[in-house]
């Protein structure tokens, strides 16, 4: 909202000072507010990771992105509570949108007999 108040303003003071000095100059100030917003234009570039693997309570997890320009591409893993582990590959770009690949490892499995109240779980 503030850019568009602040574009506002320029715009406004800009037509003000060309009629002051003459429409040579409205078109010098319109240029040079152009080659301003050039940054929208950038070309973005990152890349992250980070993982966890915490014995006492299970929690094992990572992930990691990376992005170029238009394309992403990233992923993550974590042990999901019925004993498998999913494995996620993503990428997404203008062109092909958002594509992901879901691997599950493992066979599920469940404590019988046992009540999830009954399991101690102040370790």
């Amino acid at each position: 909202m503030f850019k568009i108040i602040a574009l506002v303003a320029c715009v406004a003071i800009t037509v003000a000072s060309a009629e002051w000095y003459g429409h040579d100059h409205l078109h010098t100030v319109v240029e040079h507010k152009e080659h301003h917003e050039d940054y929208h234009h950038d070309h973005p570039k990152y890349k992250y990771e980070y993982g966890v693997k915490d014995g006492h309570t299970g929690d094992h997890k990572s992930q990691w992105e990376a992005r170029d320009g238009d394309l992403v591409k990233g992923g993550y893993t974590l042990d999901e509570a019925d004993g498998t582990h999913r494995e996620v590959e993503y990428k997404s770009d203008h062109h092909n949108g958002f594509q992901a690949h879901v691997k599950r490892v493992g066979h599920a499995h469940h404590p019988h007999g046992e009540s999830y109240a009954n399991i101690d779980q102040h370790h």
